[in-house]
């Protein structure tokens, strides 16, 4: 296992932070107009959507664009969703029924069920990239074989009026 650099690691921090704060500024935004107060809500927004600008900085440095295909995105959301289903909700919900939280481990128990559903439609969509890339590639074969013949039967022409 590669070990990541304490700047990745940083990187990986910042990020969650920045967009755990985008979500609960957007909760607070949420609690604040319920209670009838727009100002303060508009504010929350505002700078929940700054926070989505500071997270996405810090992707652009864990995912630099130059690097990431559509395909390998997709990869990476399965790997995440996977996690999420496999490992860390199943320890959050055991830790859950040990303390009697009934709530949380429903809560877990929904978020288990949807990531399941959300990795396996990351991987669908990962699957029929495949395929129309390789339907793509046998297109782009057929058109290169195609010139290829017409290449052929035009040297042969010019050697035969040579």
């Amino acid at each position: 296992m590669d070990k990541k650099s304490i700047t990745i690691q940083n990187l990986e921090a910042a990020f969650a932070g920045e967009s755990m704060a985008h979500i609960k500024y957007r909760y607070f935004a949420k609690v604040a107009r319920a209670a009838g107060d727009e100002e303060t809500a508009r504010h929350f927004e505002a700078t929940a959507d700054q926070e989505v600008q500071h997270a996405f900085g810090h992707l652009d440095l864990l995912y630099p664009k130059d690097k990431l295909t559509p395909a390998r995105a997709l990869e990476l959301a399965i790997e995440g969703e996977t996690y999420e289903y496999t490992e860390m909700y199943p320890k959050f919900r055991h830790l859950a029924v040990e303390e009697g939280n009934q709530a949380a481990v429903a809560e877990f128990d929904e978020q288990i069920a949807e990531s399941k559903v959300h990795a396996e439609a990351f991987r669908a969509v990962l699957e029929k990239a495949a395929k129309r890339f390789a339907a793509l590639t046998k297109v782009e074969e057929r058109h290169a074989n195609a010139y290829k013949e017409v290449l052929a039967r035009v040297n042969a022409k010019a050697k035969s009026a040579a």
